[in-house]
């Protein structure tokens, strides 16, 4: 069985990290491996490196075979070089120091030279906050519609108090325009009668 030191691939796409691996050269790229002696992070910048320098150096005893990037990887380190005695410079760049996020809160603090006004707005608060715009919202639009209804019902009523009006105004002239022609009716028939008995009398 010939063992292969070869980089198995982790990540998204366009964001690969790898994993240096001590696996059978017949098993799939990102298949089963025999052992994890390190991991490299090319897309970090700089790049991170860390192997196991005596897992690497025992196998390396034994014969397992690396592939050309693990060897380039291991020169970096200097691992290959101490298995095969050539002076070659090697070294991996340091990675930089995390940030302490509460000195750099307490530095701008100092620089602005107070305390903050308010606390920091938590999950909860903004959920209440938001409930509570969300309540006044809707209480808004209930009142809107309130205001809505009452002017439609006034408006209605109105409307059927003018037209009840009119009605009643139609129905007064009506009454005053019957009488009138009944009245007008009565005294042409009076005016009939009394020609009636001079014509009588004059015979």
């Amino acid at each position: 069985m010939s063992v292969k030191i070869r980089l198995k691939r982790l990540g998204k796409i366009r964001s690969p990290h790898y994993r240096i691996v001590v696996a059978d050269s017949r098993t799939k790229r990102d298949g089963r491996a025999i052992e994890e002696i390190g991991k490299y992070h090319p897309k970090n910048d700089p790049s991170v490196i860390e192997v196991k320098s005596d897992r690497v150096q025992y196998w390396l005893g034994v014969g397992a075979q690396p592939t050309e990037s693990v060897v380039a990887i291991l020169k970096r380190t200097g691992d290959w070089q101490k298995h095969t005695g050539v002076d070659s410079p090697s070294g991996v760049d340091p990675q930089p120091a995390k940030r302490d996020k509460l000195a750099a809160f307490n530095s701008a603090l100092a620089e602005a030279g107070s305390e903050p006004s308010s606390e920091a707005i938590s999950r909860a608060k903004k959920s209440a906050e938001a409930k509570k715009s969300a309540e006044a919202k809707k209480s808004a639009e209930a009142k809107e519609s309130a205001a809505k209804e009452s002017a439609a019902s006034d408006k209605a009523a109105s409307d059927k108090a003018a037209s009840d009006k009119a009605a009643s105004d139609k129905a007064a002239s009506d009454k005053a325009a019957k009488e009138s022609a009944a009245s007008d009716k009565a005294a042409d028939s009076s005016a009939e009668e009394s020609g009636a008995k001079a014509e009588a009398s004059e015979a």
